[in-house]
């Protein structure tokens, strides 16, 4: 009963002090090991949010933290106005493994995206004239919860009470590539696209959409700006998610898994756009300090470093869905499953929160992006043997559970 209690008492404690911009479930969390964590009250939970696709090798993985603790110890933030190891170090290796020259850092996706809308109408203004700034974004897009990245993310609900949005932007529907030409005009600057729409339920688009989404952009002279703040940093099984369609973009925005858990955001470009942001034009406090800059190091040496890595992520993926898949030839309420590398989704027929709520009594935490939908997201670092536990707890709810009805 004291246990019990004690995760009460914090809860009742946070619900004093804390702002309600999140409806939380009751779970206090306390530690964490690979791709479990343990609460206030010693229950212990598989973890298949994991962060929102941000632990990239789990929780408290030995190499990681040591690498932190070593960084902490040396340096934890100096102003920008001065150079850092870490930061030169990670912006080499995001040069040296992207179609990118030049890295702006910041703090988080939000921010790595409102660098980016500033940067292409910065750009567009002094290549073509103070007409020219509007974006094109897509339907069901996310890209965070500043008021430019609200007015461009592609969800009215999201928006409601935060009115008038920042004019300039422009949405149509994801995967239509003849949308988005038809939405071009003379003020166009940018298109902004998620590889695949994380938020939006994970939604993975035609092949060949970015190769035509690239050539409208050529054959229109407008950037492309590619958000992989939640498939970048090999959660498709691909370091950046451009790399399955064999294209590039002009701009690209990092967030979530570079930091492996700390707070990090990077904005990419070319050199002829990233040009356009000179002394004074756009900074930031924290972005790309030392501490964060250690922890993107140390997630985009391993990454990258061990030539199996993302073929081993790329593997567990296709596991993964096969397990998903053959759950759902057991279910009539799975109507479909869909996902790149250690990104799915499940789609089903029941309200979705029934069923996150009884995987967490049931020491599984799984993700939902709407009520018909289900968001699956584990570490890179996740074992077959976690998958197949988490299937075997997911089909014992959804064969079994009597609330979860149609």
């Amino acid at each position: 009963m004291k246990k019990k209690i004690a995760s009460k008492s914090w809860i009742r404690e946070g619900e004093k002090v804390l702002m309600t911009t999140v409806a939380r479930f009751p779970l206090v969390f306390q530690k964490g090991k690979g791709a479990t964590v343990i609460d206030v009250d010693g229950k212990r939970y598989l973890d298949f949010v994991d962060g929102v696709a941000v632990n990239t090798f789990g929780h408290s993985d030995p190499q990681f933290v040591k690498r932190l603790r070593k960084q902490a110890g040396d340096l934890i933030h100096v102003s920008n106005y001065f150079w850092t190891v870490p930061q030169i170090t990670l912006a080499k290796l995001l040069v040296a493994h992207s179609f990118a020259d030049r890295v702006f850092f910041c703090n988080s996706g939000a921010e790595a995206n409102e660098a980016a809308i500033k940067l292409a109408r910065k750009y567009a203004k002094g290549k073509s004239g103070p007409d020219r700034f509007e974006i094109i974004a897509t339907h069901g897009s996310f890209h965070g919860r500043t008021l430019a990245a609200l007015s461009a993310t592609g969800q009215e609900k999201l928006q409601k009470g935060f009115e008038p949005l920042v004019p300039g932007f422009r949405h149509v529907p994801f995967d239509d590539p003849t949308a988005i030409e038809k939405a071009i005009t003379p003020q166009t600057a940018a298109i902004l696209l998620e590889p695949i729409q994380g938020e939006g339920g994970v939604r993975i688009p035609q092949k060949g959409y970015l190769k035509k989404v690239r050539e409208i952009c050529d054959r229109h002279g407008l950037l492309l700006i590619l958000d992989e703040i939640q498939t970048g940093i090999g959660r498709t099984g691909r370091l950046f998610a451009y790399e399955h369609e064999g294209i590039v973009p002009d701009v690209m925005t990092l967030a979530k898994g570079l930091g492996g858990g700390v707070p990090i955001g990077a904005l990419l470009a070319t050199e002829e756009v990233a040009r356009v942001f000179t002394p004074g034009s756009h900074s930031s406090t924290f972005g790309g300090n030392p501490l964060a800059c250690a922890a993107g190091v140390a997630v985009m040496e391993r990454l990258t470093k061990n030539r199996t890595f993302l073929k081993e992520v790329r593997d567990l993926g296709k596991y993964l869905i096969a397990r998903l898949e053959a759950l759902q030839r057991k279910s009539p309420l799975i109507k479909e499953v869909r996902g790149a590398g250690l990104l799915a989704a499940v789609d089903v027929t029941v309200p979705t929160i029934g069923i996150v709520e009884a995987a967490y009594q049931s020491g599984l935490l799984i993700n939902r992006t709407s009520d018909a939908t289900l968001r699956i997201m584990p570490p890179l670092t996740v074992r077959r043997s976690e998958i197949d536990r988490m299937v075997a707890l997911l089909s014992k709810i959804i064969l079994e559970k009597n609330h979860v009805q149609a």
